[in-house]
């Protein structure tokens, strides 16, 4: 059987062959074409049934080559008989059959000696049935098939009682049902019969050749639109053209070629026949050349300007209203519900870092609460009336960095921080909304690849570096005992000194684990706190005294497998979904859920061990971080009138670096290569984020602004694939599932994340920083730059063929590559020095 590739069932009858690339044999071929020029040809039949059609093809025969009415009988008694189906077992049905298999007389494992009478399979002898068998109607195999598709009929064979072949093609006007005929219930509108005496070895070969034909996209739109005899030789000429001949000797002609990841599409192959023939090593665009063209954003009339105040934003409302309905019905499928969890937990990990990082940076006028709400706040605002609901706002490292100069500046000089700050960000939404009325954001369009690529890889590579680094800092946490010896045990103890608050002094031995041991004292008075943990004795105000009192053991090299296991999870579990394991339901769902199975499978890891791993610290009480501030920020009283006029000044930086911030990013979500049907709103979503900016400074939480990896790890947990792709075909992408509902869900969460720290309290740290290593992993990957720096250190004979290699010359690419990293590294020390609040310009 063909749908795209050969299947073929293997000597012993029970199963189907693994999908491969047909090798047809040049002769068949030709065969083929003779087979076609001297037989019948009927085309634009009139016939409802298979009879029907058989009773014409049969009396419809070429001057000369007539069969006698005895023959025809004959051949139609045959042709109508029901034709032998390889059924698809499931796994189960082949268990079942092996326990039956002694019942039956035969021992297990042994092949059917005659398979044309194994089980499953229609009696051999039976007519063909007028309706679909239940059979037919039942094949799982049907779901593989894409809507629409139509069935055609090879039925090739030896007959001893023809004397020369009997050849018939046959195109019915409209596709019907040929009742059991097929082996699935599909219309059919192609038949191909070759029936002949035993002397002529070459029928299987000449079916194979006119199925493998039938497959062919370019041969079919021939065979649909002929009206002659001659245009469908025309057609066997043209695939002749393109064929590609093979010495003999030089391979295995029994080898079996598997499907290649890409196939060129029709238009490529009928545009590369209009040009003179290339050298077969410059053949069409692969795969990565496709993703290497796509990079770029699309400059329709999203950037396009209307010469109007305001005119892109109301053409942006335009765009995305008649889609706000279906922004919600589209989030009605289980990958949805995947995708809030994993990024409502790497928004959670996100609030945290940066909260704590605010906090320290401001002496906790913004801490992780005020992290917690503003990203609710401001994440489900943006979600609700942007552009592009799939970006994920957040704090940025540019942000901190200004936060952190603005509140130093504001302790040197005397100046309330929050009252400051408040009018800073009321003239950045006021030079936010200038910049939408006078639609700035078509300067988008000037965005080339190096300045998206070097964006997303330094954010990337801030993420990859984030997680490790807070992961080595655990060591100064819980510090490994290197000098640990074994021979030395007895030397280990570990005292509560309660000196200061007794006399005379007591020294008691602390029993951490054995309660029931007794508890030695330095005076033999009875001691009233024998048995004190490590908590008990610090709250009652004692200190520990002895050699193993700051030993932890374990918990750093049990963080780093936690963290190891659970990047490595989150990796293996989304490849899942392209391995041969499983049916592709069970592959889809787990490759859906990686994420969230890898943090349920360490932290059920985490909990069967017992160790004491850092877990994740939620807030538990709505009230400032900070008790001398309040939730309103009032704008006069604490600093001079001159303050609101001067802030004007830093506002101008930090518009600059909210508006390359935010729409580097948004260039970057609306890539050609996401196939998003929705459009882009540049224009809305800079509005959003501008308006936001006044909630925030107001109540004093912390400015927000898209988040590049976040917001891209979201689009790839709503990818959408083909879910019927013919074996050995690799799922097509069909774009991305877009709508507001899984942000709105996101927010949620983090609104009521106070409310849930019991169960989210038991998430080790390190399982959430593994989940940051693979996002920042995941991005890297996902642009151009990764691929062009593996060939720096590949030589060009084992480089892939890419389709930049084939028309730029490999030093011009490596010097692109080498200016592309140093800039990046450049960025990278900008970054981390006191300058990196201009990084977004210098990018």
């Amino acid at each position: 059987r063909w749908i795209k590739f050969e299947e073929k069932v293997e000597d012993g009858g029970e199963r189907w062959s693994a999908p491969h690339v047909p090798a047809l044999p040049l002769h068949s071929l030709l065969q083929l074409r003779t087979c076609l020029q001297k037989g019948t040809m009927l085309l634009d039949l009139d016939a409802t049934s298979f009879k029907e059609i058989i009773d014409k093809a049969l009396s419809e025969q070429p001057e000369g080559a007539e069969l006698q009415p005895a023959l025809r009988e004959r051949l139609a008694a045959l042709l109508l008989l029901q034709p032998q189906h390889q059924p698809t077992k499931s796994l189960l049905q082949l268990l079942a059959e092996l326990g039956l298999s002694p019942c039956r007389g035969r021992k297990p494992g042994r092949p059917t000696r005659h398979p044309r009478k194994a089980k499953g399979r229609s009696e051999p002898r039976t007519q063909i049935s007028k309706t679909p068998l239940k059979e037919q109607l039942q094949n799982r195999f049907k779901k593989k098939v894409l809507p629409g598709a139509e069935a055609a009929h090879v039925a090739v064979g030896e007959v001893e009682f023809l004397e020369k072949p009997f050849a018939a093609f046959i195109r019915l006007r409209h596709a019907v049902s040929l009742g059991s005929l097929a082996e699935v219930s599909l219309p059919s509108r192609f038949l191909f019969i070759l029936l002949g005496p035993r002397k002529v070895k070459a029928y299987h070969e000449v079916g194979r050749a006119m199925a493998t034909l039938l497959t062919d996209e370019l041969f079919q739109r021939v065979a649909r639109q002929a009206e002659h005899r001659d245009d469908l030789i025309a057609g066997i000429e043209a695939f002749l053209d393109e064929l590609i001949v093979l010495p003999p000797g030089k391979w295995d002609p029994s080898a079996r070629i598997p499907p290649p990841s890409r196939l060129p599409s029709p238009r490529r192959r009928t545009a590369a026949g209009a040009v003179d023939q290339q050298p077969h090593g410059n053949g069409d665009m692969t795969a990565a050349g496709d993703r290497a063209g796509a990079g770029h954003p699309r400059s329709g009339e999203e950037l396009e300007r209307t010469g109007r105040l305001f005119g892109g934003l109301l053409r942006d409302i335009r765009r995305k209203a008649p889609w706000y309905g279906s922004d919600f019905s589209d989030a009605l499928h289980p990958q949805c519900l995947s995708a809030v969890l994993y990024i409502y937990l790497a928004t959670v990990t996100n609030a945290i870092t940066f909260g704590g990082m605010l906090g320290d940076a401001t002496a906790n006028m913004q801490g992780v609460l005020e992290s917690f709400l503003g990203t609710a706040f401001a994440g489900f605002v943006f979600c609700l009336f942007s552009g592009q609901p799939l970006t994920i706002l957040s704090s940025t490292g540019p942000v901190l960095v200004f936060e952190r100069l603005l509140f130093s500046f504001s302790q040197d000089h005397s100046l309330d921080y929050l009252e400051f700050r408040l009018w800073i960000g009321l003239w950045v939404a006021f030079f936010g909304v200038v910049l939408v009325a006078t639609e700035a954001s078509h300067l988008v369009r000037y965005f080339t690849r190096f300045t998206e690529e070097g964006f997303c890889a330094l954010i990337s590579l801030i993420f990859i570096y984030d997680s490790l680094k807070k992961m080595l800092s655990l060591a100064d946490a819980f510090p490994i005992n290197w000098q640990y010896r074994l021979d030395n045990v007895t030397s280990y103890s570990c005292t509560c000194n309660l000196r200061r608050l007794f006399n005379p002094i007591l020294t008691c031995l602390t029993m951490l684990h054995h309660p029931p041991f007794p508890s030695i004292c330095s005076n033999l008075i009875p001691c009233h706190f024998a048995g004190l943990s490590r908590t008990q004795c610090l709250d009652r105000g004692g200190h520990l005294l002895g050699t193993s009192c700051h030993y932890v053991p374990d918990v750093t090299l049990m963080s780093f497998l936690l963290f190891g296991g659970t990047f490595l999870l989150c990796a293996a579990l989304k490849h899942f979904r392209s391995s041969r394991y499983f049916p592709v339901g069970v592959r889809k769902l787990v490759s859906d859920f990686a994420v969230i199975l890898a943090i349920l499978a360490s932290c059920a890891v985490d909990a069967v061990l017992g160790l004491e791993t850092p877990k994740l610290l939620v807030p538990s009480e709505l009230k400032p971080t900070n008790p001398a501030r309040g939730w309103i920020v009032f704008p006069f009283g604490a600093n001079p009138w001159w303050v609101c006029l001067v802030s004007a000044v830093p506002a101008v930086l930090v518009t600059i670096l909210i508006f390359m911030d935010q729409q580097i990013t948004a260039v970057i979500l609306n890539r050609r290569e996401y196939k998003l049907q929705k459009g882009a709103g540049f224009h809305l979503d800079l509005l959003c984020v501008s308006l936001l900016m006044v909630t925030t400074s107001v109540t004093g939480l912390p400015w927000y602004v898209s988040a590049t990896v976040i917001s891209l790890a979201h689009m790839e947990s709503l990818r959408k694939e083909s879910t019927t792709s013919a074996p050995g075909e690799h799922p097509e992408f069909l774009g991305i599932r877009e709508q507001r509902l899984t942000g709105l869900a996101v927010f949620i969460l983090m609104g009521v994340s106070v409310f849930m720290a019991p169960v989210l309290k038991h998430i080790p740290m390190p399982v959430l920083y593994g989940v940051f290593l693979h996002m920042g992993v995941a991005a890297l990957n996902s642009i151009q730059l990764t691929d062009r720096v593996r060939l720096l250190l590949m030589p060009a004979k084992h480089q892939p063929d890419l389709a930049y290699l084939r028309h730029v010359p490999l030093r011009r690419v490596h010097l692109f590559t080498v200016i592309q990293l140093l800039c990046l590294a450049l960025l990278w020390v900008l970054k981390s020095t006191m300058a990196a609040i201009i990084f977004p310009v210098m990018v």
